[in-house]
């Protein structure tokens, strides 16, 4: 079977959503409101906030507004990983950020550990498995980093390519490292809609199709405009609007263009892509192993991320990151048929057994980048207003942390959290258009000639490493 027929019948609905388990939509918001706390955004980063400002103080008001329904982006189209790290990676973590690399190191591990505990204490179906994460080498060069970081007391198993053989199958792999503490897989969609259950039930106000249209400040409060967003409005309420006066604003609309100007450059949108494959049968299983039902992910510059679903799917995304002129973020870019191919063809080679399989969904998204690859945080009017954006496709567990971050900066009290360099330090920015859009084009070209010469690092990415805006995934 040719990767064309493969894809024939793909959907183009990301596999996560396309289920009838999603919430039916809620409306939007067409009467001027008040809360004390507004969270602009239905994703992981706005419901986490929400969630932990009910947890801190039950009786506050706390109103979520969505552009468009609840974890339709992101976070209900991602690969599922929920890691530990906030870092992007503990190497990148001490790229950036060394004398402190270590404690938030600890504050990821702690943060994890938070996730799970709020998935059992408040009964989320979610289909959490905290399995780790086997990251593989497929070229000779890149075994030795591997072997290097073999710590079992930490989590860190070295498996040599005899012994990786027994856990997964596959003629491309050389050696892996298992980290078997600090990453978990998740159903991005129903952790979603989970935590929508639970904030709800708290008493938070959700609108969906509300899309906030200028943040003004007024002196003790802050003025919120929205409208309604037709696709999402009854026939009578297509483009009414509103307004929100909040005491605290948290503003977590992530890949979309911010709110406030003043890091507006500080983000670029990449598109990633994923295929689902139709459930594997008994004996495709058998054939490959992966019984321990880790996350994997390969070593290369253009990497590839992968994972079981509970019915025994595998979810095959990464390599291509795409961006497109002038910050471009736009639906018709969710599809990119040479993308998938390309990875359908990567698929079969990693498992050549499974040879005949289809794949059921094909599906593409953008992912909110920083120079430094990691969340960043910003605030403004008097502290009144709090943004969390960057996390550069490690968001699913770095979310809630920005969640508490913002919440600490809103309070107007100094903590632990808010006098770390990472929350106070913002990454550089990327220039504006046209040097952005050449400047990636130029650095994905570098990174390809990278992986092409066992890992080394030309002249471009060492200029970038050397001011702070390189990247080694």
């Amino acid at each position: 079977m040719d990767v064309h027929t493969a894809l024939a019948d793909a959907s183009t609905v990301p596999y996560w959503l396309d289920t009838e388990l999603r919430p039916t939509p809620l409306p939007p918001l067409t009467e001027d409101r008040s809360a004390d706390l507004l969270v602009v955004g239905g994703g992981y980063t706005g419901l986490w906030t929400a969630l932990q400002a009910k947890e801190r103080d039950p009786e506050r008001h706390v109103v979520l507004v969505e552009a468009n329904s609840i974890g339709w982006a992101a976070s209900g189209r991602n690969g599922g990983f929920c890691a530990a790290s906030l870092t992007h990676g503990y190497d990148n973590g001490a790229t950036h950020l060394p004398e402190e690399n270590e404690r938030l190191a600890q504050l990821g591990r702690e943060n994890l550990d938070a996730i799970e505990a709020a998935v059992a204490r408040y009964g989320m179906d979610c289909e959490f498995e905290r399995t780790g994460e086997l990251d593989v080498a497929t070229e000779d060069y890149q075994v030795a980093d591997l072997r290097a970081g073999h710590d079992p007391e930490a989590g860190f198993i070295f498996y040599d390519q005899q012994q990786l053989a027994q856990l997964v199958k596959s003629p491309t792999y050389k050696a892996a490292l298992w980290d078997s503490r600090e990453v978990a897989m998740v159903h991005p969609a129903k952790l979603c809609w989970e935590l929508l259950r639970v904030v709800r039930e708290l008493g938070v106000e959700v609108y969906e199709s509300t899309k906030v249209t200028s943040v003004t400040d007024r002196k003790s409060t802050v003025e919120v405009t929205t409208e309604t967003n037709e696709a999402g409005a009854g026939a009578n309420e297509a483009g009414s609007r509103a307004t929100i006066t909040a005491n605290r604003v948290a503003l977590a609309t992530n890949v979309f263009p911010s709110l406030l100007k003043r890091v507006s450059l500080h983000t670029v949108p990449v598109y990633d892509y994923a295929l689902m494959t139709e459930p594997l049968t008994p004996e495709q299983m058998d054939s490959i192993g992966w019984e321990g039902r880790q996350g994997i992910g390969d070593c290369a510059n253009r990497f590839h991320y992968y994972r079981l679903t509970a019915d025994n799917r595998i979810l095959f995304g990464g390599w291509d990151a795409v961006y497109h002129y002038g910050r471009q973020v736009s639906w018709k870019y969710d599809q990119r048929p040479e993308t998938f191919e390309t990875l359908a063809e990567h698929f079969f080679a990693t498992f050549p057994q499974l040879e005949g399989l289809r794949f059921t969904h094909k599906w593409g998204g953008p992912i909110d980048t920083c120079s430094r690859f990691f969340s960043f945080f910003t605030t403004a009017y008097g502290k009144k207003v709090a943004m969390a954006a960057g996390f550069t496709g490690l968001g699913v567990g770095a979310s809630r942390f920005a969640g508490t971050v913002m919440l600490d900066l809103l309070s107007g009290e100094s903590t632990d959290l808010t006098e770390l360099e990472m929350v106070r330090k913002l990454p550089l920015p990327f220039p504006p258009e046209p040097a952005a859009w050449l400047g990636i084009k130029l650095t994905t070209q570098a990174l390809i000639r990278s992986d092409e010469n066992e890992g080394r690092r030309g002249p471009l990415l060492k200029v970038l490493d050397a001011v702070g805006m390189g990247f080694d995934s």
